[in-house]
């Protein structure tokens, strides 16, 4: 972890590493702003909340399934810090039209406000779609094989360090001023942007496809010939089916089933956010920078344990009088606040450590000419996987499923998750 830290010190990571995390935090920041008009403002019914929460999460996935490939492809024959320097000045286009929906929409212009924020979460996806891939591709070319796991590490941290901020930020800030914060934010990343080193193409010329359809079909049948990369993109794929779920509920759930404000909320997301950035930092120590699958097992059983946990305790609350929801002083003096409390963050914490190890999969297994390619592949599989997680949220909650009874939804799939974590690791040995 020390020699992991040693790389903040070094322009070869810390502007790529600043960039990132800026990025990470204004797309937060905006969500969570806007998750918490919709269902403490403008909405006032559980279906509609968390049918609001799929179709912002849908919009997002489409955008990495359409796009993955050819953000893969563009990353891997152009100098990766030229498309970062474009992502990045778009961010601030994204961020005006977003600020717009956000103030219309407390305004009560709810319509064109709402029709501005979707918009706005479509545009960050393809925001991301693009910046995605050059985080974790861009790595072994600045950094030394022995440090790419470190690296990895230590972005994966920052992002939820980054989560963590814009929803604490977001859960306090007016409105307004969560408006001008992305403005400077996406102003600031965009400065940072412009200190990361060249990293062009590397190996011979790409010839790109510009068919969405076809490049993904090539791109994933290309990657996923290689055992252990077949197995890496599945364990994370299943990881992020059941990332989706729990971000898909997890407000709800804080308003609907725990009957708490947003501030707890709030709360409970960042405890949430700085889990996993500890077990993202914790799995390197353990690992001592090699890239391993060892510990994938146990660690996304450990988490499935947690979820069935944290269920149970969610169908054991005592909900708030009708009409109160629980604030934060008068939340954690409920009995069984603190062991919710710790089996959330023990969620976030052994899923970190699970899915770590497994991006730096991706970027060692394959040459330094397909880095970029190969996490698309992975983002267009994370995707359909996620887009299965999200219908899955919706029809359950047509059948009448509550948010509590979906986390066994989660629960289910670990073991699912630690199988394909232990056929990797015995890929690799």
């Amino acid at each position: 972890m020390l020699n992991a830290l040693g790389l903040m010190k070094e322009r070869r990571f810390l502007p790529l590493f600043v960039t990132q995390f800026l990025g990470a935090f204004n797309d937060n920041l905006f969500k969570q702003a806007m998750v918490l008009v919709v269902v403490y403002q403008i909405y006032n019914d559980p279906a509609q909340e968390q049918s609001f929460n799929g179709l912002a999460s849908a919009l997002s996935i489409i955008a990495f399934v359409l796009l993955s490939a050819l953000a893969g492809q563009l990353a891997d024959a152009f100098d990766k810090t030229r498309i970062i320097r474009i992502v990045k000045t778009a961010e601030i286009a994204i961020m005006v039209v977003g600020g717009a929906g956000l103030l219309l929409a407390k305004a009560g212009h709810t319509n064109i406000g709402m029709v501005l924020m979707l918009a706005t979460i479509f545009a960050l996806g393809v925001h991301s779609t693009f910046f995605g891939p050059i985080k974790y591709a861009i790595l072994p070319q600045h950094l030394k094989e022995d440090e790419v796991l470190g690296g990895t590490g230590l972005v994966e941290s920052a992002t939820y360090i980054a989560i963590l901020l814009g929803t604490v930020l977001a859960g306090f800030m007016k409105v307004e001023h969560a408006v001008i914060g992305t403005l400077v934010v996406a102003g600031i990343g965009w400065l940072a942007a412009r200190q990361v080193p060249p990293a062009p193409r590397q190996g011979p010329k790409l010839k790109i496809n510009y068919n969405p359809f076809t490049s993904s079909w090539r791109l994933i049948s290309g990657t996923m010939h290689i055992p252990r990369l077949f197995l890496a993109i599945c364990a994370i794929s299943f990881f992020w089916t059941m990332g989706i779920v729990l971000i898909v509920i997890f407000t709800p759930l804080a308003k609907n089933v725990l009957t708490a404000d947003k501030h707890v909320a709030t709360l409970l997301t960042a405890l949430f956010s700085v889990g996993i950035a500890v077990g993202s930092v914790a799995i390197n120590s353990l690992l001592k920078g090699h890239t391993s699958a060892k510990y994938g097992p146990i660690t996304v059983l450990i988490m499935g344990a947690f979820v069935i946990l944290f269920s149970v305790l969610c169908q054991m609350w005592p909900a708030a009088p009708a009409g109160h929801l629980y604030g934060t002083l008068e939340f954690i003096a409920i009995p069984y606040a603190w062991l919710a409390i710790a089996a959330l963050i023990g969620i976030a914490v052994f899923g970190g450590m699970f899915v770590v190890p497994l991006y730096a999969f991706l970027t060692t297994t394959v040459h330094k000419d397909e880095t970029a390619r190969t996490v698309a592949a992975n983002n267009v599989v994370n995707s359909g996987a996620m887009a299965v997680g999200s219908v899955a949220v919706s029809l359950l909650t047509h059948w009448g499923v509550g948010s509590a009874h979906m986390l066994y939804l989660v629960a289910a799939m670990c073991p699912v998750s630690a199988w394909l974590a232990w056929k990797l690791h015995k890929a690799c040995d």
